[in-house]
């Protein structure tokens, strides 16, 4: 086997690569906007590489990849599945793997402490592959820490070239991230990808889609071809900021990413249907009697009537998004809105209800990956690229 140095030439879909001492770490933020936020949920969420891929061309039969994963718990609630590894060949998905062993921490929302196990380096081995040179696209799981320790393969490998395709640059919430998908290709963001033919950056971060200005600031420093944003559900479950703080930091995050891309089709979509925040406030918060029986699934814990003071709704913010989007169009031919509801409306929840009554599941995740395509990627679509 041929060991190769796994290099930022080698990945794509990360801002940022930190050397551990023991390995690669994809971040979604550079390092400059992580300091300036000490929140467990954006570190957590920023480090695990939704979106991040692997790609390389060889004749390699056999590839065994090394990597130390860290997973996230929650005490008093079922673990989780293990993240998933994607691994495509010539664009087409071949195998599919997870990783054994790795870092473990328990979060006990009781007590809002967490605790931390440590475990072993994990070896992937991706075998019998076709034997003609091809080009190979190993994903990392959405949801799991993933550092990359080495890269072996049975034959030696080459970069692969730059294809030519737009990229684009998408932020988001965890629905973006990808919870409760049903892997790296089929979370919706990098299905609408791969069927609009677009490379993706994905910028969406669980529990923390926040309009923080660094990340609007990361995304008007990193080159992209187009971009979006949705903007809205953390902003209501973490009851966040009221309306009048609302309207000025949208335009404010938009202002700062049009310093960087003047001229960059730049897409604002709003939430998708969710029904227990649709006309009540947040915070969210987890079900408790749910999560005594072992289930997880969230509730809205506001007053509806507190949305007379300003707190915000999905139905305010997407008024509100529509308002701002028309009011910058008059002067910013480039910037388009979707309605979320588009993408996932009453009619779907009847259909594909959200399981956690928050995140949509794998199911979901396609009809939405299928849908942005059309919609934004299509002959008509609102990007315009074809």
């Amino acid at each position: 086997m041929v060991t190769t140095p796994i290099t930022p030439a080698l990945l794509r879909g990360a801002l940022e690569y930190e050397h551990t001492g023991r390995g690669v770490m994809p971040h979604r933020l550079p390092e400059r906007a992580r300091v300036q936020c000490a929140d467990p949920q954006l570190a957590m969420a920023e480090a695990q590489p939704s979106g991040v891929r692997l790609i390389f061309r060889t004749h390699a039969t056999n590839i065994e990849l090394d990597v130390l994963p860290t997973r996230y718990l929650y005490a008093g609630a079922p673990p989780r599945p293990a993240g998933v590894y994607d691994l495509l060949v010539d664009g087409k998905l071949l195998r599919q793997s997870s990783a054994s062993g790795g870092d473990i921490v328990t979060i006990d929302m009781a007590t809002g402490t967490a605790s931390k196990q440590s475990g072993p380096v994990a070896t992937l081995r991706f075998n019998d592959l076709p034997a003609h040179d091809k080009t190979i696209a190993i994903w990392l799981p959405y949801n799991e820490i993933t550092e990359l320790i080495a890269l072996r393969t049975d034959a030696k490998i080459d970069h692969a070239a730059d294809t030519g395709r737009k990229v684009w640059l998408h932020h988001g919430s965890s629905i973006s991230h990808g919870s409760n998908g049903d892997s790296p290709t089929s979370t919706w963001p990098a299905l609408a990808a791969s069927l609009g033919g677009v490379e993706l950056i994905n910028l969406g971060f669980s529990g923390s889609a926040l309009l923080d200005p660094f990340t609007a600031r990361a995304m008007r420093d990193t080159p992209a071809d187009l971009i979006s944003l949705k903007i809205g559900i953390n902003l209501v479950n973490t009851d966040l900021i009221r309306l009048r703080a609302f309207t000025p930091a949208v335009h404010g995050f938009i202002d700062t990413i049009r310093d960087g891309h003047p001229a960059t089709p730049l897409l604002i979509i709003s939430p998708i249907h969710c029904p227990i925040h649709e006309d009540t406030p947040g915070p969210g918060a987890f079900d408790l009697t749910a999560l005594a029986g072992g289930k997880v699934s969230f509730r809205a814990t506001g007053d509806p009537d507190e949305r007379t003071s300003g707190k915000l709704t999905l139905t305010v913010i997407r008024d509100e998004l529509r308002r701002i989007a028309e009011q910058r169009a008059a002067t910013d031919p480039h910037l388009h809105y979707l309605d979320g509801l588009a993408l996932y409306g009453q009619a779907d929840f009847a259909e594909l209800p959200l399981p956690d009554q928050l995140h949509p599941d794998g199911r979901t995740h396609r009809r939405m990956g299928e849908r942005f395509a059309e919609l934004a990627f299509g002959r008509d679509g609102l990007f315009g690229i074809e």
